[in-house]
């Protein structure tokens, strides 16, 4: 099949316009279903977090308060989905939701006292994790890393689903994870083993940066939705995205801070060593060089990745770094993606996080991913080309259909 044969939601049209795609309504069974198949007797149950899990847990009380919006979908749309005929079309049992106390971090560990919803403590190791065999977190902040090496030391399989909100629920999980997981298949084939993939950052006045990334022809791997069978895993969702562990890294790439700073990050043998201002706060910037000083695993990148789905923005990571056309790369732990970095070598707990960096047109206005360069087997591939899919991965999209 060539590509201009391609489904309507890889159509040019659609690519350009992504707002333009059309979803089926949010289904909780197909969702599940699909996801996990779960077989007759399967207990689910919920996590989310609170600054207070107590109080707000306790007789649902944070439906009562002003923000709590993944909470609130949390409750809405699966909670009470499964009591309301989810278990019965789904074949499951439980569907209990409990609180933890939010962590303030991308997958930094989980405190293990959780909270339901009479108000009693309770334990995620003794209580929790080896009495369900799916657990859904619906949450502030993401738990994959963490989950992950839960489950494969209680053998429960799950589901992280952080910052959710109605677009995310309209869109990225109301998608067919079959075929988002034959998106992601055909594009990682197309870049495993990649030898290295270098990145051109193109600034507003006109410089462009480049980041080389060696990868080593490792195996590429997807982040693809499906969690099915009996082997213990953690789906990230929504999903669509094909990455890699870095073995080495160097030169440079821009930042955008959270206040809009922008800054040109050095990287020197994998770490991030220096960041310099191009325009905002110098204290922002000399906020995160001194992180870097007195911790400088956080700046170690762990990730990096690319987005297989096409998807409108939603003003969350979580689903826009699954885009087709744009990329991430992450900083600090990256154990759960196989990766050698993990919580003890940082100097703070709090420091073990994993961050992503996304450029995307939405999130980093301000330059242009102009080109995406993949180097395998002694041949050379564009990847991206101004945060559009290259031809390249547009030919891997069609092969097979």
């Amino acid at each position: 099949m060539s590509s201009n044969q391609l489904p309507d939601y890889l159509r040019e049209e659609i690519l350009l316009h992504p707002e333009k795609r059309r979803f089926p309504p949010f289904d909780l069974v197909r969702l599940l279903g699909t996801v996990f198949e779960p077989t007759g007797g399967c207990r689910i149950c919920i996590l989310t977090d609170f600054d207070d899990p107590a109080a707000k847990i306790k007789g649902f009380a944070f439906l009562d308060e002003d923000g709590h919006g993944p909470q609130k979908h949390a409750y809405q749309f699966f909670y009470q989905g499964l009591l309301n005929g989810g278990h019965a079309a789904l074949g499951t049992s439980g569907g209990g939701i409990f609180a933890h106390r939010c962590t303030h971090g991308s997958n930094l560990d989980l405190e293990d006292e959780v909270w339901d919803v009479g108000g009693n403590q309770l334990s995620l190791d003794r209580d929790i994790y080896p009495n369900h065999d799916i657990i859904l977190h619906i949450g502030t902040f993401s738990a994959t890393a963490p989950l992950t090496a839960k489950c494969r030391q209680f053998g429960f399989r799950g589901a992280t689903m952080h910052g959710m909100n109605e677009v995310i629920l309209n869109s990225g999980l109301a998608v067919n994870y079959d075929e988002v997981s034959a998106d992601a298949e055909r594009i990682r084939l197309a870049m495993t083993r990649a030898d290295s993939v270098e990145i051109d950052f193109e600034l507003e006045d006109g410089r462009v940066l480049t980041a080389s990334l060696d990868l080593g022809g490792q195996e590429a791997q997807k982040s693809h939705g499906l969690c099915k069978g009996r082997t213990p895993d953690i789906a990230n969702l929504p999903a669509g995205e094909v990455y890699f562990v870095p073995r080495d890294a160097n030169g440079q790439f821009p930042m955008k801070y959270e206040d809009g700073t922008l800054g040109v990050l050095d990287v020197v043998d994998r770490d991030v060593k220096r960041s310099t201002l191009i325009a905002g706060n110098q204290a922002t910037i000399d906020a995160h060089n001194a992180r870097l000083t007195d911790d400088p695993m956080t700046g170690t990148l762990g990730e990096l990745g690319f987005g297989t789905q096409v998807l409108p923005v939603s003003h969350q990571d979580i689903q826009d770094e699954k885009v087709l056309g744009t990329c991430h790369l992450a900083t600090g732990r990256d154990d759960h993606l196989g990766g050698d970095i993990v919580p003890e070598m940082f100097k703070r707990h709090e420091n073990s996080t994993h961050d992503d960096i996304l450029f995307a047109p939405h999130k980093t206005p301000n330059f242009n991913l102009k080109e995406v360069r993949m180097k395998r087997g002694g041949e050379e591939h564009v990847i991206i080309e101004n945060f559009r899919p290259a031809r390249y991965v547009m030919d891997a999209l069609a092969e097979g259909r």
